[in-house]
């Protein structure tokens, strides 16, 4: 018997037995070879058994059928292949097909997950239902037909509150889907900041032909929704007990109200108003019962835009955090939520400069000095990060790194000491790939002492800084280095442990803006 394989050799692998006649293909359940996946159209291809004989048929389909990797509109199966509709891999088995039986069961059906064929939402609201007995625009009369709908209703409203979007476009959607399937003159979504406040309009609509007002809802009738975490029906809002005294029912004549709770997660969001002004009693238990559902889904739309919102901001800020500190520094600074204050420690500063930066870059075209930097500064800024080090800024040619700051270590100098000296490593092997007119090389300076660290700057440009007379003479002791050479000062050499690099004292040496002589060691790190 000829035989069609669903996933062969998958994990899904299921077996469709074939007989003499048009068997089709698609996603939809009226279809004899069913698989529900997104790829497939709703009636995909169509397999014809006429004997010994198969033909598969692509009923313009918008993703395509293949016979063995070739794309088909017509085409004859001569013996085993594979056929692709969409992404779904079918393998045909010829053999003898027999005739077809009187079907009495529904059609075989692989369900992966994707959403089932269902009547759109305009399929689904409008009908001639008494305005009377309910808001809601549902299509057919009796119970079962309503029911129906409603719960289509429901699964169309959460497809399309599903997608990815910005919170106000979130519930801008809301709001048109309140007016499209209720019968309501105003609609108000409610968001609360945290629990401990009220939550306020974000966003409001009233119906065309109704008079604007300033109010737009009714804070006694939200306060108690809010309060008693229940969904609430006021049909008569000027003699029910529970908001008698509401100023604002009266100046703003609402006939009568509905409004639900916005929870997600155990959380309380806010709360979705509607009312109308128009008429009194339009509102029915069926309706308060739609109306709570559907706040359901507003919320956990409502709930997974702000998730978004803050993990794209989240991952803005860590971004701009790796670009300045080690990944392990970044991590502590985003735990504490990107909090950096101002800070007094003891740290070590390496200051770092390309020799004779002024006669190589003489020799180079400006797009070519430039495209020098963008290759150099990288290589500095991995071996800075490898060795934990905080990359605090360039200027122009020269590169000022931290230890130290935010995060305190006892061998922050010995760290320091190894960047520097990978760093001339890594210089020559970029030298190597360059191939500049002149050999490029660093002259490396480190200082260690007492900074102020913090951000400086404005909330539109905040930069990390230290400050302190420990950077400004790092500086100054890279320039007493000469190409291919480390200069440390004497407090880095007392915090580095004995026997650890061997160094050449330079004796006391004095630098511009310090009265007293530095101190000073070369690191024989050849």
């Amino acid at each position: 018997m000829a035989r069609l394989i669903l996933d062969p050799a998958g994990p899904d692998e299921r077996a469709y037995e074939l007989r003499l006649g048009v068997h089709t293909i698609g996603r939809t359940r009226d279809n004899d070879v069913c698989v529900i996946h997104p790829s497939l159209s709703r009636q995909h291809a169509r397999l014809d058994l006429r004997g010994e004989h198969a033909v598969i048929e692509d009923l313009g389909s918008k993703n395509g059928t293949y016979v063995d990797g070739v794309r088909v509109d017509r085409h004859e199966l001569r013996g085993p292949c594979f056929i692709r509709c969409g992404d779904v891999v079918l393998s045909f088995e010829p053999g003898a097909a027999e005739q077809p039986p009187v079907r009495t069961e529904a059609p075989t059906l692989v369900f992966d997950g994707a959403a089932a064929e269902r009547p759109a939402l305009g399929e689904l609201i409008g009908g001639s239902q008494d305005p009377g007995m309910t808001a809601l625009h549902l299509r057919g009369q009796d119970v079962a037909a309503r029911a129906e709908a409603r719960l289509g209703i429901l699964l169309e409203v959460s497809e399309l509150l599903s997608s990815p979007a910005a919170i106000d476009s979130v519930l801008a959607r809301i709001l048109d889907l309140a007016f499209e399937i209720l019968e309501i003159d105003r609609a108000t979504v409610l968001l609360a900041t945290d629990a401990e406040h009220a939550p306020e309009p974000r966003v409001w609509r009233t119906r065309p032909g109704v008079a604007a007002s300033d109010a737009i809802y009714s804070r006694q009738i939200v306060g108690y929704v809010m309060d008693q975490k229940v969904s609430a029906l006021f049909s008569d809002t000027r003699s029910d007990p529970r908001i008698s005294e509401g100023a604002s029912i009266l100046q703003q004549s609402i006939c009568a109200s509905m409004c639900a709770p916005l929870r997600a997660r155990d959380r309380l969001l806010g709360a979705l108003y509607v009312d109308n002004v128009t008429r009194s009693a339009p509102f029915s238990a069926e309706d308060l019962e739609f109306l709570a559902a559907f706040a359901n889904q507003a919320a956990i739309a409502i709930d997974n835009a702000r998730l978004s919102a803050e993990l794209a901001a989240e991952a803005v800020a860590k971004n701009s955090l790796l670009r300045f500190f080690p990944p392990k520094a970044a991590a502590t600074i985003m735990a504490s939520q990107g909090a950096l204050e101002v800070m007094e420690t003891e740290a070590t500063v390496l200051f770092s400069d390309i020799s004779g930066y002024t006669q190589l870059t003489g020799q180079l075209e400006p797009r070519d000095a430039i495209e020098l930097l963008n290759a150099y500064f990288p290589v500095m800024a991995e071996v800075v990060f490898r060795h934990e080090g905080t990359l605090e800024k360039y200027i122009g040619d020269a590169l000022l790194a931290v230890w130290g700051a935010p995060l305190q270590r006892e061998d922050d100098a010995e760290r320091a000491v190894r960047a520097a000296i990978e760093m001339h490593r890594a210089v020559r092997e970029l030298d190597a790939r360059l191939r500049l007119p002149a050999p490029l090389r660093i002259h490396v300076g480190i200082n260690s002492g007492r900074v102020a660290a913090g951000n400086i700057g404005t909330a539109e440009y905040l930069q990390y800084a230290t400050i302190g007379e420990a950077t400004n003479i790092a500086n100054r002791i890279c320039g007493v280095a000469s190409a291919g050479e480390i200069v440390i000062d004497e407090r880095t050499l007392a915090r580095l442990p004995l026997g650890t690099f061997a160094v050449q004292p330079l004796g006391p040496v004095t630098v511009k803006g310090k009265a007293e002589p530095l101190e000073l060691a070369r690191v024989m790190w050849q």
